[in-house]
This record gives C-alpha cells, structure tokens and sequence, in this order.
C-alpha cells in the first residue's frame, strides 16, 4: 500500500480586522506583505485565545468556537499561516486547528498534531516497513435491514476486498448488526474482544456512538455525524458538506473568486451548497447569487441574466446530472455558458447515455480514483461490476469508501504518527487532521463528448 506523500484539496465571528483583510484582496497563495502583517498576527492571535477556551466548551458553544476559530484562520494567507503554526509550541491548542487548516489548502505539517498521543496502538503486532499495523480483531457495525442496509452492502463488499486483498496478517473480523441500535453494537464488540471498530453507518447513530460517555476501544465511524470524534477516535464520510468544502478549494485553486451557486432543493444539494458558501467565503471569494432549483429547474433566464451582470467568474451546481442537463443550455443563453463550471458528485447520477450527456460537457465534478484512473491492489472498477452487484453503478462510490475504510483501519497509526502521511485510497488521497476526521481529496473528472474523463492534475 502505497502511504507516501502528496496535493492539494480548508474552512470558517468575522472580526473588522479580519473583514478588512479580506477586502484587501488578500490571494490564498500571496504572501502578505509588511502592510498586512498586523492583521495577520492580531487574527492568530484572536485564534490562539479563542482555542485556549475552547476545551472547557461543549456542544453548540464548542462548535460555534470552532467556526469562529476557522474563520479567523481562514482569512490568513498561506505563507503566514505556515509561519505562524510552526512557531506554536507543543501542547498549544490552537495547533489542531491551525494544521487542519494547513491540510485543508495542500500544505504541510510542521509538526505531527499534538492529538497523536490519545490513540491507542499498543495492542497491535509490529508495524510492516511500509506502515502496516492492522488490529487484532476488528469488529465492523453496519445494519442489515432497514434503510440503511441497502447502502451497507457495498460498503460491507469493498471493505472485504480490501481485507481479503491482504497476503500478509490480518485481524479476525466480525461483523455486528446495528438494527437495534449502534450503541448496544457497539457494546456487544467490546465484549466480543475487539480492539478496533469500523462504523457505524447512520448520521444519527454516529452522533449517537460518538455521545457516550467513554469508548473503551477506539473507533472509526463511517459518516459525518452532529457529535465530532472524540479524541482517540475518527470520522470518514462521503457526506455532501465534503462535496461542497472540495469544490470551494477547487475553485480558489483555479482563482475563482466570485461565483454563482445553483443548488438542489434536497439535502444534499442544501448541505453541499451550504458548505460550500461557508468555506468560499471564510477563504476570501464572493457568492454572487446562490439560486435553489427543483429536480426540474424550470425557466431561470431573467434570474440568470441577473447573475451575469454580476461578472461571476465560476459556477458551482450542487445539482443531479439531470438537473444539470437542463441548467446547460440555459446558463450558455445567458452568456454564463462559458464559465468554469464544477459540479459535486451528484452531477453523475442519472446519467450514461453519451448523446444526452452531451449537455454536460465541460463540467467538472469529483469522483473516485478508482472509478476514474483506477488503483493498485483493486481490479478495474468496470470489471469489479460485472461480477459484483454491490461494485456496480452508484453503488461503486460505497464500494470505494468501503475498501478505504479497510485501508484506514490497516494504515491509522502511521497517518497519526507521521506528518504528512497520506493514503491513496480508492475514493481519494486521504489524510488526517487533529480532530480525528478524515480529509479527503477526490479525482476530479469532466464531461466531454457526453462521457466522464479524468482531469489532468493541475485542472
């Protein structure tokens, strides 16, 4: 498995020397110069005093903390942000934040993050030359009815490709059913002697998990739930939020800076597009005109015309590929037709026939490695589906996601314990920050005669 190092995917009280910061035109890549500097050192160190409090917080407030925080971190340009978190001592905790922010924009660690000595490995064999350092016995939490369970069995299949994909030792597994409740799962693993635990699968079931009082065994949960990880502990989701996140740091990156949002009236399409305004804007860009649409978007000229006038130099569209069939000719009648244009990873649903997808063309979106270029240890993703129901269509990406989980399960220690250690998974290159949550970057790929192909790296 190949652990080495790698590119590029950031996030969110705005201060009036912040705001003013931001106004100046501040580029994510510039290094500030002696004018700004005062600035630059007065938001850390708003950011050093609110992290300082930040422990003795709990729920909303914490949280509201940590956005504040955020914001503060996101409005300093990278070479300052790099200075300043590796002038921070050990024990500092603004330190977590800081390199979370770091990781976010593709920029190195200092340092490992200060959280590496709350995880647990001493139980486990020693590691391999290359990290290698599964658990003993790992026990997975996914449910097997309900209306979860049909999006678990891919998850279920691409976890097991990867363990069975393993010639060297690995850990007795067993599988728990989380029907009746991820906590009493959970419970019945630590009894059953595991010392490592994958899922649950549920949003409501991690915050569930993530709420008790003390995990005795360490656990990776498999979604994004309202409860962060505790520490020892981490989180990896394919949630819309991370579709939102990726797309603004895609867009920053190509200096795109002020934009369009077309978003779904559903939840992922309200979720990505949520977070994508956050971010787009902690990181200094302008959301022109954020425009909610129906699964038929219905004429949308006069708004978009509006919106040209506007001079938005990007379009994000937090919208299904049919959605977005229907979006194309209006946003080229509108003179928008020609902007960069980047979708989430919804924008492949409901798509694959070439002469309708046409409309597409030039749309970028993420997607899995896998999927895209394909990935070392895993036959190709088209011949996976053939014999593979759970490996085929949109249950792919769970199919990915499962066999990732597996690759963090054998991996953890060494993207905790080494900076900048990364994972080439199949869903993405994956990292971890201090708060336990996974960072993932995707593929990214494009539509061009109608069909999905991999973007270059560099865009």
């Amino acid at each position: 498995m190949d652990t080495k190092s790698g590119r590029k995917p950031a996030r969110a009280l705005f201060t009036p020397l912040l705001l003013a910061l931001l106004f100046a035109g501040c580029a994510t890549t510039q290094v500030a110069g002696p004018a700004s500097q005062p600035s630059v050192h007065s938001a850390f160190a708003e950011a050093g005093a609110l992290a300082r409090n930040d422990a003795a917080l709990g729920g909303t407030a914490k949280a509201d903390n940590a956005r504040a925080i955020e914001r503060l971190l996101a409005g300093i340009d990278d070479a300052s942000l790099a200075r300043e978190a590796a002038k921070l001592p050990a024990g500092d905790p603004l330190y977590d934040f800081a390199g979370r922010a770091l990781l976010n924009r593709g920029l190195p660690l200092p340092r490992p993050f200060d959280s590496a000595a709350r995880w647990r490995f001493d139980n486990r064999p020693p590691a391999e030359r290359d990290g290698y350092r599964p658990p003993v016995k790992l026990a997975v939490l996914l449910p097997l009815s309900g209306s979860l369970a049909t999006a678990a069995a891919p998850v279920r299949e691409g976890l097991l490709a990867g363990y069975y994909g393993e010639s060297r030792q690995r850990p007795e597994i067993a599988f728990y059913d989380t029907t009746a409740g991820a906590v009493d799962a959970y419970r019945q693993a630590v009894a059953g002697g595991a010392d490592f635990v994958v899922g649950p699968l549920g949003r409501e079931e991690v915050g569930k998990l993530f709420s008790q009082p003390d995990l005795p065994v360490p656990v990776l949960a498999l979604n994004r739930g309202a409860v962060a990880p505790p520490a020892g502990n981490a989180g990896f989701s394919l949630a819309p939020e991370d579709d939102g996140l990726i797309a603004a740091e895609y867009l920053l990156g190509l200096e795109r800076h002020n934009v369009l949002v077309i978003a779904g009236n559903d939840d992922n399409g309200i979720r990505a597009s949520e977070a994508f305004r956050d971010r787009f804007r902690q990181r200094g860009g302008t959301v022109a005109e954020t425009l909610s649409v129906g699964e038929d978007p219905g004429d949308l000229a006069t708004a978009l015309s509006a919106a040209a006038q506007k001079n938005v130099d990007g379009i994000f569209l937090a919208v299904r590929g049919g959605t977005a069939r229907l979006l194309a000719p209006q946003l080229a009648l509108a003179g928008l037709g020609g902007k960069t244009r980047v979708g989430t990873s919804q924008l492949a649903s409901g798509t694959g026939k070439a002469d309708e997808d046409a409309a597409l063309d030039g749309i970028v979106f993420p997607t899995e490695v896998w999927t895209s270029r394909g990935v070392p240890g895993l036959p190709v993703a088209s011949v996976v589906g053939m014999d593979n129901p759970a490996a085929r269509g949109p249950a792919a990406r769970l199919f990915a996601f499962g066999y990732d989980a597996w690759q963090l399960v054998a991996y953890l220690e060494k993207l905790v314990l080494a900076p900048n250690s990364e994972i080439r998974g199949a869903t993405g290159t994956l990292k971890l920050d201090g708060f336990g949550n996974v960072l993932r970057t995707p593929a990214w790929s494009v539509f061009s005669g109608g069909q999905p192909v991999p973007v270059r790296d560099g865009g």
